[in-house]
């Protein structure tokens, strides 16, 4: 089963298990700072839409898009205000749209690293000149993973998903490399995972 049959399959666990993770508010809350009302942002990868849901009551105009069609009904369901599209990360120039800020959160993880760079320069194309690209992804593991495919049931059935894991200092690699001046950077460990978070200013 490919990632996206796999969101699809748990969409409504996902969405009831994770709507209540407050990990990422500081992170957030930085990226909005730099912003102001009525902004556009793209929530790259925004599942059920619940990031796009908080950054829509701080008065930003988002538009989510997600590959799978069961978290994009759940969030034109659950969160009024934003727009959402059926669409693959890899697929952000066919919006023909100029955003202020891109936020990427727990979406990047799923790309195999050596696609990390590619995907990242598409996103920016959709970036203005002055906008903020804000990333989170997983640290690498204590075993020292880089990817995997990782096998899970905690719904009651079996499950797996792709995963790629980075350091800090890769992810500023990446920034540095796209033209990008990091302006936000942390890594906090939530349980067994360490989640970076960084943004960058494109000139």
């Amino acid at each position: 089963m490919n990632l996206k049959d796999t969101y699809n399959k748990i969409a409504n666990d996902w969405y009831n298990d994770h709507k209540a993770d407050d990990w990422w508010v500081d992170g957030t809350d930085t990226f909005v700072s730099f912003l102001n009302d009525n902004k556009t942002i793209l929530d790259v990868g925004c599942g059920a839409g619940v990031k796009s849901k908080y950054l829509t009551g701080k008065g930003l105009n988002v538009t989510g898009i997600d590959f799978s069609e069961k978290l994009i009904e759940i969030a034109k369901r659950e969160v009024l205000g934003a727009q959402f599209h059926v669409m693959d990360m890899k697929d952000v120039s066919n919006l023909g749209i100029k955003f202020d800020g891109i936020f990427a959160q727990a979406s990047l993880l799923h790309i195999p690293k050596k696609e990390i760079a590619g995907v990242l320069t598409g996103l920016l194309s959709c970036l203005i000149s002055g906008g903020y690209l804000y990333a989170a992804v997983k640290g690498t593991r204590p075993d020292g993973k880089d990817e995997e495919v990782l096998k899970e049931n905690d719904y009651g059935y079996q499950y797996e998903r792709f995963f790629s894991y980075f350091t800090m200092d890769e992810l500023k690699k990446h920034f540095f490399d796209l033209g990008l001046s990091i302006v936000y950077e942390n890594s906090k460990l939530v349980g067994k995972t360490t989640w970076l978070q960084i943004i960058g200013k494109k000139s």
